[in-house]
Formats: structure tokens, C-alpha cells, sequence
């Protein structure tokens, strides 16, 4: 890869650091989360231990009081190894933003420091079943009754549903349909009335614990309110740009990891007595895999500067993870065929890379949807 100027020395000790955590704790016990589809609470304590969740939080809060390139380190630590779980960015990157840029302090200071010594683990409910990159379609209401607020409906596709302690959770102040406001609000799963249902059967990310979440009269008071009832529309879109950059970040390691397994193993592959690293066509693949993976971090890279300095358009946003994605399906795809038949057995990671990758593709709003917001900038 060529040299990466946006990164400090401080940088380079976290990624000392996270490389070290994820390859001794977990690294040896990945296949057997994957089995169970959930991994145990103790890697996440493990991990607040280390200084690795919400990084960039204000010691104040008990995090790091580091910058957004520190969460991208700790993403393309654990895309390099090939890592789908735990949900840690989800936690970090995704969940405590919305308490610390919207929470009063009396939130930030309840939630926010057992989140970075991972002993709540945090998840977010947007999705439903008939609403996923059209958060205005959500039909699960919050309705206000004196002090306190009501919670009704179904979330899914939820990550860290299974272990979450802490949701942050859209939902409509108002049964009246058609209505486009939407609350933002903090619920914790002790609440009764909650439920989750079974742990989805995925094709990929089998180490991430992902299921439905059901409210049923769930009762909240309304200082569980992020920012105003009503007015949480304009909050979850001011940080969709830094969730879709997450998801190119991680599209562009797990692009240049697969790059290192194919270049490897064709080295060592024989094939009618030569290695298949010694083919042309070998060579020529790889070379433009190498090629389209430069582009795309140069490209992530200077929104990662952009990011850091509050600074990135949203449009530009969607185009780094429509095309970061788009470039990771190709990539997994040519690597994995030139694994032939062993590329598709599980205990490769060039099988299990293929299977995580396709989702990216979806979450964090669909390409589709990506194209159009692209589109209406034209």
C-alpha cells in the first residue's frame, strides 16, 4: 500500500495495540462465536479494558478523547483479520455519537462511561420490517402520557440485539399516519415489556448477534428523550455520513486483506507444476485488484481527513460506500476464485470475507439509495 500521511504516531501505537487484542482475544475464538452467533460479554469488558471502545469520547465520559481516524483504525484492525464480530464500531461509532452529540450531560454521564468500559453494550433500532432505508415509513410509536413515554412496535435486522443493553431507537411521537416526526430516544433492555426474538440465521457476519426487538406498552421517562420529542429526524441524518464512511472503511481492509490471503496462497497453489501466482492471468487479476484497492483508500483517506475536520458532504459520504462496497463484492469475487475449489470452504477466510461482504451492500442505507442521493446533487 502506498504510505497513509493522515495517520499520527499515536495512530500507529493504537494499531499496535488493536492488532495485538484482536489477534490474542479474538482471533483463536472467532469460529466458535461464529457457530454460537454471539459473542460473550466478557470480550467486550476485555475490550474496554484496552482503551478500544468509544475512543473518542472525552475522558470525562471514559473515553480516549482521541479523533475519528482512531475509530478507523480500530475498523480496518478488525477487517484485516477478517473479524465480523462483536458489533464494537457499531457501539463506538454509532450509538455513544448520538448520546454524547445530542444527550443532555445528565445522559452522557449515566451511559456513556459503562459504554466505554463495555459493560453496556449499546445497539441502534432504526430498521423495521417495512422500513429500512425509508426511516419515514417507521411505524413504531412513542406516544407521551404525562411524564412519561409509551413505546409500541418492532424493530429487526438489529445488530447487538441479542447482547444489547442500550438502544438508541427512532420512532413517531403520533399514531396519526403519515406523520414525518420522529423521536429519538434511549431505552434500556431491562424495561419491562421488552422482548428480542431468536437470533437470525445469516449468510454472513456470524460472529455479530442479529435478531428482531419487540415493545410492547414499553414504558420510558422523558428524560430518555435524545434532543426534542419530535425533531429526531434532523439528528439521525446528520450522522448517516460518518455510519456510511464506516462501512467503505471497513470495505476497503477487507478488500486489501483479501488481497494478502490470494497473493499468498497462489504463491504456494500449484498448478500443472507452477504456482498459480506465475500465471498471467494470475498476475494481471491481482494486479488490477491491487489497483482499484489504491484508488479506494486515497479516496476514503481524504474523507477520513474531511471527517475529522467535520467537513464531509454527505453525498460524497453515500459515494464512498456505494463504491467502496461495490469494489469489495468484485474484489472478494476474483480472490475467491482464484482459490478455486478451497475458496469455498468455510475455513478459508476468503469464504467467510465473501459471505460478510454481500450485506454491506445493504445496511447503512441501500446502494440504491446511495445512487440517488449522489444523483440529486447532479
Amino acid at each position: 500500500m502506498l504510505p497513509r500521511e493522515i495517520f499520527s504516531a499515536e495512530h500507529d501505537m493504537l494499531r499496535e495495540t488493536a492488532r495485538k487484542f484482536f489477534e490474542r482475544e479474538v482471533l483463536p475464538h472467532h469460529r466458535a462465536w461464529e457457530k454460537a452467533g454471539v459473542a460473550p460479554r466478557e470480550i467486550w469488558k476485555k475490550a474496554g479494558e484496552a482503551g478500544l471502545l468509544c475512543v473518542n469520547l472525552a475522558s470525562e465520559y471514559g473515553g480516549g478523547g482521541a479523533d475519528r481516524l482512531a475509530s478507523a483504525v480500530l475498523i480496518e484492525e478488525q477487517s484485516y483479520l477478517g473479524l465480523s464480530g462483536p458489533g464494537f464500531s457499531t457501539h463506538s461509532d454509532i450509538v455513544a455519537p448520538y448520546i454524547l452529540n445530542y444527550g443532555t450531560e445528565d445522559q452522557k454521564r449515566k451511559w456513556l462511561p459503562p459504554m466505554a468500559r463495555g459493560e453496556l453494550i449499546g445497539a441502534i433500532a432504526l430498521t423495521e420490517p417495512s422500513a429500512g432505508s425509508d426511516l419515514r415509513a417507521i411505524r413504531t410509536t412513542a406516544i407521551r402520557e404525562g411524564d412519561e413515554i409509551v413505546l409500541n412496535g418492532q424493530k429487526t435486522f438489529i445488530t447487538n440485539g441479542q447482547c444489547a443493553d442500550l438502544l438508541v431507537l427512532a420512532a413517531k411521537p403520533s399514531a396519526v399516519t403519515g406523520t414525518k416526526e420522529l423521536t429519538l430516544l434511549v431505552v434500556e433492555a431491562d424495561r419491562p415489556g421488552f422482548s428480542r426474538g431468536k437470533n437470525f440465521e445469516k449468510i454472513g457476519m456470524k460472529a455479530q448477534d442479529t435478531c428482531e426487538l419487540f415493545f410492547d406498552n414499553v414504558r420510558l421517562p422523558v428524560s430518555n428523550i435524545l434532543g426534542e420529542e419530535g425533531k429526531g429526524f434532523p439528528l439521525l441524518t446528520r450522522e448517516l455520513a460518518w455510519e456510511r464512511l464506516q462501512i467503505a472503511i471497513g470495505a476497503v481492509a477487507t478488500s486489501s486483506a483479501a488481497l494478502e490471503w490470494t497473493r499468498n496462497y497462489t504463491k504456494e497453489r500449484k498448478a500443472f507444476g507452477t504456482p498459480v501466482a506465475e500465471f498471467q492471468n494470475t498476475r494481471f487479476r491481482l494486479a488490477e485488484v491491487k489497483t482499484e484497492i489504491e484508488i479506494a483508500q486515497t479516496f476514503v483517506d481524504r474523507c477520513l481527513k474531511e471527517v475529522n475536520e467535520d467537513k464531509l458532504d454527505p453525498a460524497v459520504a453515500a459515494m464512498a460506500k456505494y463504491w467502496c462496497t461495490e469494489l469489495m463484492g468484485r474484489v472478494l469475487d476474483t480472490c475467491l476464485q482464484l482459490h478455486g475449489g478451497y475458496g469455498y470452504m468455510w475455513e478459508y477466510p476468503i469464504a467467510r470475507a465473501f459471505a460478510d461482504a454481500r450485506v454491506h451492500r445493504i445496511y447503512g442505507g441501500s446502494n440504491e439509495i446511495m445512487r440517488e442521493i449522489i444523483a440529486r446533487t447532479l
